[in-house]
């Protein structure tokens, strides 16, 4: 009976929903026209052409449906589409030169907060910011695709998608270069942000700020000027990311900076000058991680403790470990290591004797880095074979006790 009464109450609204078209051969040539006569819950259809109406502003709930991919221009000037209400649904757009604002932050499309809106399949190219989301709460951002060349410099060109001060979003399969940040997120909760592929970003592939209880999975992040960032924030999960490519004096794959109480699961970490920096990262679990081909797998400064770094695979890096301390507050356990030459005489696929993964040039070329013209040397050699067996400079217990013979299935 309630549900009838429910369904009752709706109804009105369910029987007067109409479809307006727009197009160069419809009753409505303008979009802002048809959005003007168009009641909550109407869906406006835009047929393919160029549309030039700057700022179309969108103050009731409506879903705007692009065929055949129609093209809104922001002419360089205007913020293109401004969501000013919830449950606005966007799709099938080309959305393209939108105006640059760097006071306002100004993009392709803003939602100032927005409810339960989406946006998806649209394409995005040439525009300063992609999309903004300043106070969004159960948004979907899906399936787009956002480009630009706007600039070459961090100063000139916005975000792909940026959201500040937001809650409960999902960012799904969208692919984003040539940004500053890919991805940006500054005191956004609880946000899931999965299966997108962020590369030759001028800054960060993904960058959170100030941003708890979020989980960011089976993402690639190619080619990022500096990886992905992880800074103040608690309790995020990294699980089946891909950080690839990330090349420069000061890259890495990913940056953790004063993060705690996270886990990082499943990742492939290759061809990066660092995996993963920490600096000020506490309680994060690492396991079941794959760090291979980079120059350093990982770098932990004398500030991180209590992280437990175990069952992770480390293949081919220049150094697996590297620290600019003496204590060691971490926990290595049942990790694969490449170089470990040790042996296995019960069978048990870990090794008989403990492995210490921070080799002397690695302690050395942290305090000195010009001592890597040394690198590949003998004296190289020689050094960190003599340390092993006499340790001098590698704290005794940085060691992993009971290391695999067999890297870990991922």
């Amino acid at each position: 009976m309630n549900v009838l009464k429910f369904l009752f109450c709706f109804l009105p609204l369910i029987l007067v929903a109409k479809e307006i078209k727009v197009g160069p051969k419809e009753q409505f040539k303008s979009i802002k026209k048809a959005i003007e006569i168009a009641s909550p819950g109407d869906e406006i259809i835009v047929l393919k052409g160029h549309y030039k109406e700057g700022n179309i502003n969108i103050t009731k709930p409506i879903s705007i449906i692009g065929i055949g991919f129609p093209i809104l221009d922001g002419e360089m000037k205007y913020e293109i589409l401004s969501f000013r209400a919830n449950n606005i649904v966007l799709k099938g757009f080309k959305i393209i030169n939108s105006g640059e604002d760097e006071i306002k932050n100004i993009g392709a499309v803003r939602l100032y907060d927005s409810h339960f809106s989406t946006i998806s399949n649209n394409i995005f190219e040439n525009n300063y910011f992609g999309i903004y989301i300043q106070r969004g709460y159960k948004c979907l951002i899906q399936n787009n695709k956002f480009t630009t060349k706007r600039s070459k410099s961090q100063e000139g060109v916005g975000d792909g998608i940026h959201a500040w001060s937001s809650d409960e979003l999902w960012i799904k399969n969208n692919f984003v270069e040539g940004h500053k940040d890919g991805i940006y997120l500054e005191k956004v909760l609880h946000s899931y942000i999965a299966k997108n592929y962020s590369k030759n970003n001028l800054r960060y592939g993904l960058h959170f700020m100030f941003s708890n209880d979020n989980v960011y999975s089976h993402n690639t992040f190619d080619n990022n000027d500096a990886g992905v960032a992880v800074m103040y924030s608690n309790n995020v999960g990294m699980v089946g990311n891909k950080f690839i490519n990330n090349w420069g004096d000061g890259s890495y794959g990913l940056l953790l900076k004063e993060i705690s109480f996270s886990k990082i699961k499943e990742n492939f970490f290759d061809n990066n000058t660092t995996g993963i920096f920490m600096d000020g990262a506490t309680k994060i679990d690492f396991y079941k991680n794959q760090f291979s081909n980079n120059g350093w797998g990982l770098k932990i400064n004398a500030n991180c403790m209590e992280n437990r770094i175990n069952n992770n695979n480390f293949i081919a890096n220049v150094f697996d470990i590297s620290t600019n301390g003496s204590m060691v507050l971490n926990d290595f356990k049942n990790n694969y290591w490449d170089k470990n030459e040790s042996y296995d005489l019960d069978k048990d696929n870990f090794s008989d004797v403990p492995y210490h993964p921070l080799s002397m040039y690695a302690v050395l070329s942290e305090k000195n880095p010009s001592i890597m013209l040394l690198f590949r040397s003998f004296f190289v050699d020689l050094m960190d074979r003599v340390e092993k067996i006499l340790p001098s400079l590698t704290p005794e217990n940085f060691v992993d006790e009971h290391p695999r013979m067999k890297p870990v299935k991922i």
